[in-house]
């Protein structure tokens, strides 16, 4: 996702993000988590990610250093569409189906 060291800041990039995540979740019929104090968090962890490793990865999951593996947890991680349809929302809790909101959790 991100081969190259970007030059923004990190308040720059927590909006990128923001504005990519919005994205993503409309086109998958998802919502953001509607805390948006939890939702700035993991937001501004995936930035932080971006920043120090090159990639956003899910800061709710440790990197094994291993890039096959972690590949597997740069956002959205290959976990995220099992846990929404299971738990109503990914493990870093920004993905939530919109049922899922619409019912309190």
């Amino acid at each position: 996702m991100a081969d190259e060291p970007t030059t923004l800041t990190e308040d720059e990039l927590v909006e990128e993000i923001r504005t990519w995540a919005e994205k993503y979740a409309r086109e998958h019929d998802l919502v953001l988590n509607p805390d948006e104090r939890v939702r700035n968090a993991v937001l501004r962890g995936l930035a932080r990610n971006q920043l120090r490793h090159g990639e956003r990865f899910c800061p709710c999951r440790i990197r094994k250093g291993v890039p096959e593996e972690d590949a597997k947890i740069a956002c959205p991680c290959v976990y995220h569409k099992e846990e929404i349809a299971v738990e109503g929302h990914c493990h870093c809790n920004l993905f939530f189906r919109k049922s899922a909101v619409e019912q309190g959790g």
